[in-house]
């Protein structure tokens, strides 16, 4: 009893945690940026008006005097008071003079990151504002110390003028100045990386070189492609063994036949370590980040000219979240009975019964080899001469009754061996964990452009691909044998390889169940349309206009790839980085887009056609552009999986099912139907399935991975795809009310007009407002006759031609 009671208290909250709760609340966060940004714009009046009244004032915050200064008749002429004055006159005279300013434009800084307006990195503005408060101090103190002595104040404040004085005595008047340049070009060069192009440009007479030379030439050069591919390191902490060398293959257990009697020699299997790297920092480049991450532009058809960008480093796609890190191994679960082993008796006892059972059909084998898996073992034979195959073929149920067996699996012949394999199960499977493959060695230094690792082999290899190249992946099999978990695997193996800016998911999930646990990363990972509805999309109607969206965004894309005169995304975004593509025209950096979709048979159910088409179109067009699809489904028949969805959808997953047509129908032959459940799968892709055992990511283990990713730094909002409007969804603006115009109507037909461009998400990014908002807004527009109608994909046609013929559209309307 007196334990309970204590583990009952131990875990009561503290009076220190009950004061120090609401600190971390949102709302506090936001009412104290909020007057830290009041304070800011209250500091900003007192310094402005200091300018004007602070001669007049001088005396009077000079004195000092509490008395004086809290009474009602003060005299004090500035507009924020005598304590502003005060505030003023410390800040501007005793420290920093004009400089001070900066400490205002911190504040401000700080009171919008405590609000989240906006995404912004404090600890650089908290540098760059110390840094360029404490020189402009001395800059100006240093520069005015003889110009500003008929002045009431001091320019650099007490603090420059007597680091100045200080600085002069020791160095000199020009020593001072070298210093004050030198200081200056490094903290450009801490800003940004390209000041040393500048730099280099103008010590090696760079412009002058650069005017003599020929146009063809110069045009020649600047085609010539910048640095390649950027690498981004990742550092994955794992607790316990040095690495050691990799591991070849594991050698079969060769069981060699003398008359009746087999002959065992065994070679322990080998286990791939977790891979753990050398701890190393690369710094990356930081590039001007001026273009944005998800415009909507319009690419003009007609073929451009050769972009020539400026002499800039690279493009650094990921600058938005450069300080991101990848989930680590530790975030898995580890379990103890994943190595492999090897119970010598059980395989002795398989042997026998295989070659009894097929002594006893008149079938002799001259070798038998066995391969043990995690949970199944390969027995190769070799059949003496004049046995037929299909002979062999058919004892499949035969066999499985003798070994007592479930899941018995011929494979009659081998692919490139001259030998028939024989799966049985294994009495004591062993489970293959998520932390065994993604931490593997092979997957950590694999180079594909979106890896995925589904789990390991008969022979314990860790087996993945490159979802480029399949490039769309179907699953199937019957319920509870596994589908969950293999999309769990699938999409956590991409979250341990690409960065938020190269990567975006569209989840569907019409159970509502299975993805929820990936919502708290939607401004990291997830793609949705710009309404403001939920991350996963559930509702059968919003999967129809999400799908539809995706087809728009992939016909942009393919607009794009024509204007850059490139065949893929990679090509693409290579060009890109290069700065080889001008922004101005359209051109973005291009992440990838997954969509995954669970149950597709219940879609197939209540949308139909209306689901299967958009499905197809992308199955078709979209792997060029960049765009890849994995659908589930656990009825595997021929009116959910029809002939156009299969034949787009090379790569196949099949876990078991009940029925051998079900397997016919996943991957045109039986063997689906003989897997032994929990995780045991066929992946087709080619001419032969390969079975694999796919590893167990538990939810818990999801949700500690969403979880490390959803604490870190996000884009302001999900990737929003572009808006979509159906056939029926024409220009019905009989409902738009004229009389009651949005307050942002007039800014944003002035917006629209400046831009030349009528894109509704236009508008919602520039007002930060919520779609609906924006799409009304559009449709007052449209009814005031400054934009066109709606055409699909492409932004409206903006019908003012400036902003005279603007003003005159909304007088008439007044």
């Amino acid at each position: 009893m007196e334990k309970k009671e204590t583990k009952r208290v131990s875990h009561a909250p503290s009076f220190v945690h009950k004061v120090t709760a609401p600190l971390g609340n949102e709302t506090f966060h936001f009412i104290l940026g909020l007057g830290i940004v009041i304070f800011s714009v209250y500091l900003l009046l007192a310094f402005t008006s200091f300018f004007f009244t602070g001669a007049a004032d001088q005396s009077i915050v000079d004195s000092g005097n509490p008395a004086d200064l809290s009474a009602v008749g003060n005299h004090v002429q500035n507009y924020a008071g005598s304590r502003g004055a005060q505030l003023a006159s410390y800040l501007i005279n005793d420290c920093f003079g004009l400089a001070s300013f900066f400490v205002l434009a911190f504040l401000a800084v700080v009171g919008l990151k405590l609000m989240r307006v906006r995404t912004i990195r404090l600890w650089k503005w908290f540098i760059g504002c110390t840094l360029m408060t404490i020189w402009f101090s001395v800059f100006f103190g240093f520069a005015f110390q003889d110009y500003g002595r008929n002045l009431f104040f001091h320019v650099g404040g007490l603090h420059g003028e007597y680091v100045a004085r200080w600085l002069t005595s020791q160095i000199g008047v020009p020593g001072v100045w070298l210093l004050l340049i030198g200081t200056a070009i490094c903290f450009f060069i801490y800003l940004s990386a390209r000041t040393i192009v500048w730099l280099r440009k103008l010590f090696g007479l760079g412009f002058l070189k650069r005017k003599k030379r020929p146009v063809a030439e110069a045009d020649t050069v600047a085609t010539q492609p910048a640095a390649g591919d950027i690498h981004f390191e990742r550092t994955y902490k794992q607790a316990g063994e040095p690495v050691e060398e990799p591991v070849e293959d594991p050698e079969p257990i060769e069981l060699h036949p003398h008359g009746g009697e087999v002959d065992l020699t065994f070679e322990p299997a080998a286990s791939e370590d977790l891979y753990t790297p050398e701890p190393a920092k690369a710094e990356e480049p930081e590039a001007d980040d001026a273009v944005e991450a998800n415009p909507a532009f319009q690419v003009e058809s007609h073929a451009e000219e050769e972009y020539e960008g400026p002499e800039l480093e690279p493009y650094n796609p990921t600058k938005d979240l450069e300080n991101y890190h990848f989930p680590t191994i530790d975030l898995m679960r580890h379990f103890d009975n994943d190595d492999p082993t090897i119970d010598m008796g059980e395989q002795n006892a398989n042997k026998d019964r295989i070659i009894s059972t097929l002594r006893s059909f008149g079938i002799e084998i001259s070798s038998i080899k066995a391969t043990v898996g995690p949970t199944v073992t390969l027995y190769e034979i070799t059949p003496a001469q004049g046995i037929r195959i299909s002979k062999i073929r058919n004892l499949e149920d035969d066999i499985a009754l003798n070994l007592a067996a479930d899941g018995i699996r011929i494979i009659a012949p081998i692919p490139g061996k001259g030998t028939i394999g024989i799966e049985v199960p294994n009495k004591n499977p062993k489970i293959v964990s998520g932390q065994s493959v993604i931490g593997s060695k092979k997957f950590q230094e694999s180079t594909y452009e979106l890896p995925v690792v589904l789990g390991k082999t008969i022979t314990n290899e860790v087996f993945m691909f490159d979802l480029c190249k399949m490039p769309h992946v179907l699953v199937a099999g019957a319920t509870g044998q596994g589908k969950s978990v293999g999309l769990n695997a699938i999409i956590t193996s991409l979250l341990y390889k690409k960065h938020p800016a190269e990567l975006k998911f569209v989840l569907v999930d019409p159970k509502k169940v299975e993805f929820s646990i990936y919502s708290v990363i939607d401004h990291h990972f997830l793609a949705t349309l710009p309404d403001g509805g939920e991350p996963i999309i559930t509702d059968v109607a919003k999967v129809v206009q999400t799908l539809n969206s995706v087809c728009v965004e992939m016909d942009s894309r393919y607009d794009l790839l024509k204007a850059a005169h490139v065949r893929n995304i990679k090509e693409y975004n290579e060009k890109f980085i290069n700065r080889r593509l001008n922004p101005e025209k359209g051109h973005r950096y291009m992440p990838y887009i997954v969509v995954v979709i669970d149950e597709f048979g219940d879609l197939i159910m209540t949308a139909g056609k209306e689901v299967e088409l958009p499905i197809a179109r992308i199955a078709q067009l979209a792997r060029a552009v960049g765009i890849h699809m994995i659908i589930a489904t656990q009825r595997p028949t021929t009116n959910i999986i029809t002939g156009t969805i299969k034949a787009n959808f090379p790569a196949r997953i099949a876990f078991r099912v009940s029925a051998m047509i079900d397997s016919r129908t996943i991957l045109d032959r039986p063997g689906a139907n003989r897997l032994i459940g929990k995780g045991d799968m066929l992946f087709l892709q080619g001419a032969d399935p390969v079975r694999v055992q796919c590893a167990f990511i538990d939810t818990p283990e999801v949700e500690e991975i969403t979880k490390f990713i959803a604490k870190q730094q996000g884009y302001p909002t999900p990737f929003y795809l572009p808006e979509y409007v159906g056939e029926d969804g024409g220009s019905d603006l009989g409902d738009v009310d004229m009389g009651r115009l949005d307050p942002l109507f007039e800014e944003a037909a002035r917006l629209i007009v400046i831009h030349q461009q009528g894109s509704t998400s236009l508008i919602q990014r520039k007002f930060s407002i919520g779609y609906n908002r924006a799409g009304r807004i559009m449709d007052q527009l449209e009814k005031a006759s400054i934009v066109g109608p709606t055409q699909g994909s492409k932004p409206r046609d903006v019908l003012c031609a400036d902003e005279n013929d603007l003003a005159l559209r909304m007088n008439n309307l007044q």
